[in-house]
């Protein structure tokens, strides 16, 4: 099993919000990406979304709703519903999705 430096992959990657596929569980998708300070559009998936923190913080409107997810959090975003990620969010952020 290959062990991740998460911090040092996600500094390495070449810009902010381009996520990078790590592997695979299942059908689904673990992938890392960099955040900086700027805001990401709003957006709907048909499946359920794992938005775990693994350094930084990542501020979302979730449904018109605010909330904060800080290292070592997780937020689950359920199928249908809207979110986006606000300005202000900074660090690295895995994502598992289909």
């Amino acid at each position: 099993m290959p062990l991740f430096d998460l911090p040092g992959l996600a500094g390495a990657l070449p810009a902010a919000w381009q996520s990078q596929v790590l592997g695979q569980v299942g059908p689904a998708r673990v992938k890392l990406l960099r955040m900086d300070a700027l805001a990401y559009g709003e957006e709907t998936h048909d499946y359920n979304e794992a938005l775990l923190v693994a350094t930084g913080r990542m501020l979302l409107d979730v449904a018109g709703a605010a909330v904060t997810v800080e290292a070592g959090s997780m937020y689950l975003v359920e199928a249908g519903t809207p979110h986006a990620v606000l300005a202000g969010s900074h660090g690295s952020l895995v994502i598992v999705d289909l």
